[in-house]
């Protein structure tokens, strides 16, 4: 408590006289440099000629000073913290204050003869002096702090590496140097411009280029590698990413600097603070999306329905179409669960509850597979569109089920389908997968024939259906990331199904406001498919998790390769042959070409199907499955052409 008391009264006095102690600091060397000016230009020559007019020219002396120094905020700002405004604007107050002293003195005396010009010239000397004493002082105090900070950081603090040494490098270095509580000390930078090499920043060299970095992080023995390279594109992000891989050093990354400038003071500051570790999502290297240019005006003022709302896809759904302006949110999902915990977020960030102001949220647990009880929830809040993304989606689970994947995925699809179509629903959104391209597993089958059955029914129906393709979704329910992770705390080893298997990955965020944005530009029957950027080997990603856990792979964790499971694929594709692609208004969404379906025939095989799925008769299954997908290369055996015509 002493000890506490002790700093608090400590900052207090600081806080109080410190203003009065940097104005007699001030006043002691206007002083010393005016006194001392005379003395040095009128030593030779009798001071009583002069003494009137000295006292009387120190008085002005000191008032225009203070007055000046004064109206310029001199005494305001911290020049602890001092950077190039402050001493700029401390060079302008002076040559303002030499300036007005020379003026007053001129005037006051109005020297006309030849003798009378030595105080004149004493004067322009001494106030010349008084400027530059300030002005040393203030750098010196400026410096000493610094260096002082960077002694007190002692050998607790780690050496740092800043990756880029553009205006936000530049603000990391500042803030860090004059921190010295960040436990961070800036070695070098290194940046791409050859124009920067050999400079400095706040004494900090850049000494390199990108491709420098292990060579670097070896020669300094560099601790930490902090990214301040917010713009960078995806395809540059993973190059240094994978660079910087090769050495053993923590990744951290920063905020960009443009995200403070409008509403922060002490940009550096404001910078540092918000350090913090380097996700997967960066190390893969995705170019950053804009969510917030994805604006959707279509869901204003609209009743949506979302199936499969507790899971990763359907809660992102959730939450987008409220902050788009649903005006009522029907949230639908048979896990109580997930369903619980997206209610309560989004009650605690919208303030509001079932009935209450002007947005309405209704969770109810329901099973899609039930066709009573969907209809009886669509004509109790006449939904105006649906997206359904509830779907049984684990393809080791689904091909030992397949009975399962058929009543779930499909006939669970048509359930709600219809019920859209019976209700009056304006659009209806499926969630679709890449896994339904030339299917190689009972889940992407089943997802192909949700496809067909959206595509199918568009055909004669009010109601826009169209289908929205897109690959795996980073650290979702089930996914591969949280896999890895819980392998690497449990100290590996981390396994990998095949060396070369690839995939396609997006953030949950960007996935849905472009299936949201498909959805405003639907017509009916479409299928869209997104950008998935770049596909990635599973492996680099596994290795890239370990090394951001602090560990060396194939070291300290080792990863095993345990051979494809049933129904996977070494890659993934988002188009067949037959659809073509065509652009729309977004980059990012493109529309694959309809291919003709016969819907009385995939009406009439959906039964036979739905019979066998019930019976358990798993060969019929698997056949009709086939007759249906073009390019199904599962178990079972059939031609998969009878539902297609050219």
């Amino acid at each position: 408590m002493g000890v506490i008391s002790l700093k608090f009264f400590r900052g207090y006095w600081k806080s109080k006289f410190r203003k009065p102690m940097l104005m007699a600091a001030d006043f002691l060397q206007f002083t010393a440099s005016y006194f001392i000016s005379w003395f040095v230009l009128a030593r030779r020559i009798v001071f009583e000629q002069y003494i009137e007019t000295m006292v009387l020219g120190y008085l002005f002396f000191i008032v225009i000073f203070f007055v000046v120094f004064w109206a310029f905020g001199m005494y305001e700002s911290l020049w602890r913290y001092a950077e190039a405004y402050e001493f700029l604007k401390c060079m302008i107050a002076i040559m303002v204050a030499v300036g007005a002293f020379l003026a007053v003195t001129w005037v006051v005396f109005q020297p006309p003869r030849v003798e009378m010009r030595l105080p004149i010239t004493v004067y322009f000397v001494s106030a010349s002096a008084a400027g530059a004493s300030t002005l040393f002082f203030r750098t010196a105090y400026r410096a000493f702090r610094a260096n002082n900070a960077r002694k007190r950081g002692g050998t607790k603090q780690k050496k740092v590496m800043v990756v880029g040494a553009s205006e936000t490098g530049v603000a990391v270095i500042q803030g860090l140097q004059r921190n010295p509580n960040q436990r961070y000390d800036v070695v070098c930078a290194v940046d791409d411009n050859p124009a920067k090499q050999g400079r400095k920043i706040q004494r900090v060299p850049i000494s390199g280029m990108v491709n420098d970095i292990p060579r670097l992080a070896e020669k300094h023995g560099i601790e930490v590698i902090l990214l301040a390279v917010p713009h960078v594109t995806g395809k540059e992000k993973r190059r240094i990413s994978s660079i910087c891989a090769k050495t053993n050093c923590t990744l951290k990354k920063t905020p960009d600097i443009f995200d403070f400038k409008d509403n922060e003071d002490d940009v550096a500051v404001s910078v540092i603070s918000q350090i913090e570790d380097v996700s997967v999502e960066d190390l893969l290297g995705r170019d950053v999306v804009d969510i917030q240019r994805f604006k959707v005006k279509y869901l204003a003022g609209q009743t949506v329905l979302v199936t499969g709302a507790g899971g990763t896809i359907g809660s992102e759904l959730c939450r987008q179409a409220a902050a788009h302006g649903a005006s009522r949110l029907v949230m639908v999902d048979v896990v109580e669960n997930g369903l619980y915990a997206v209610e309560q977020e989004l009650i605690f960030k919208f303030g509001t509850a079932i009935g209450k102001g002007k947005f309405t949220l209704i969770a109810q647990v329901a099973n899609i597979r039930e066709e009573a009880r969907l209809d009886r929830l669509f004509a109790e809040y006449k939904p105006n569109l649906v997206y359904h993304a509830a779907a049984h989606k684990h393809v080791p689970l689904m091909e030992s089920a397949p009975e399962e994947a058929v009543k779930n995925n499909i006939f669970g699809t048509l359930n709600v389908a219809r019920c859209a179509e019976k209700h009056g629903v304006r659009r209806f959104v499926l969630i679709s997968s890449d896994k339904a391209v030339n299917p190689t597993n009972v889940y992407g089958a089943t997802k192909r024939v949700c496809e067909m059955i959206v595509q199918s029914l568009h055909g004669d129906s009010d109601t826009e259906f169209v289908s929205v393709r897109f690959g795996n979704v980073l650290g979702s329910n089930g996914s591969v990331i949280p896999l890895f992770k819980a392998q690497i705390a449990a100290g590996g080893p981390v396994r990998v199904t095949h060396k070369e298997i690839i995939r396609y990955y997006m953030t949950v965020s960007e996935a849905v406001s472009l299936v949201m944005s498909a959805g405003e530009m639907a017509s009916g029957g479409e299928i869209f498919v997104l950008d998935m950027g770049d596909p990635v080997k599973t492996l680099d990603l596994a290795e890239m998790l370990i090394r951001l856990s602090g560990h060396e792979p194939y070291k300290e964790i080792e990863i095993q390769f345990t051979g494809l499971r049933p129904g996977e694929k070494l890659y993934e594709e988002l188009l067949m042959a037959e659809e073509g692609l065509q652009t729309t208004s977004n980059n990012k969404i493109f529309v694959g070409q309809p291919i003709d379906i016969s819907p009385e025939y995939l009406f009439q095989t959906l039964n036979i199907l739905k019979e066998a799925a019930s019976t358990g008769a798993r060969e019929e299954l698997m056949d009709k499955l086939h007759e249906l997908v073009p390019g199904f290369s599962g178990g079972g055996s059939g031609s998969g052409t009878a539902a297609f015509h050219r």
